[in-house]
């Protein structure tokens, strides 16, 4: 029952030789074309890799007992109980209570509840109770909770606002109406 296709899929065949046999049954303004035969049921070999769903990446993780020197890059998330030392560049970072990193972080997001030496860079920060961060954080949103650690600046960054929006955004020089004249400066008699 599970597992098992509807019916089984008809065997390729040339876009051709189909053609004839379905116009001979439809009428002439339902007739489909060789085109719309081949594009409507896509068959799995015909799908390109990169757009199969794919399944999510489970995150990595540093364990406790782990130390790692050098740099981390990762398009996913990673997880840290043990030690680094070097740069992390990941999309989703947690530095768990043991965890330790000495270096430059940058991320989308970033929960720490261990410690960190060095600089954070991302779009989301959330510093535990348990925290320890010195060093300096650019972030857009930043939430301390009572308890926490920290010891640099503080320095929020802005996204650059898109061509369009910021036309909008930006002042606009003043426009004087064309059917009153512009004022005159008038000579101070003396």
């Amino acid at each position: 029952m599970f597992g098992k296709p509807a019916r089984p899929p008809a065997p390729p065949q040339p876009p051709a030789a189909k053609a004839p046999q379905a116009a001979a049954t439809l009428a002439p303004a339902q007739a489909p074309s060789a085109a719309s035969q081949t594009e409507s049921a896509p068959v799995a070999h015909d799908i390109p890799s990169n757009s199969v769903r794919k399944t999510p990446i489970a995150a990595s993780l540093i364990a406790e007992n782990m130390t790692l020197e050098g740099s981390i890059s990762a398009d996913g998330e990673l997880h840290v109980d043990g030690a680094i030392k070097g740069q992390v560049r990941v999309s989703r970072l947690t530095i768990g209570d043991s965890g330790r990193i000495e270096g430059e972080i940058t991320a989308e997001s970033v929960e720490v509840r261990g410690k960190i030496i060095g600089s954070v860079t991302a779009k989301q920060i959330r510093l535990a109770a348990s925290a320890h961060v010195d060093g300096d954080i650019t972030h857009e949103q930043l939430a301390i909770e009572a308890g926490a650690f920290f010891q640099g600046r503080s320095l929020k960054f802005q996204r650059q606002p898109n061509p369009a929006t910021a036309a909008i955004l930006s002042p606009k020089p003043t426009e004087k109406p064309a059917d009153k004249p512009a004022e005159q400066p008038v000579a101070a008699a003396g």
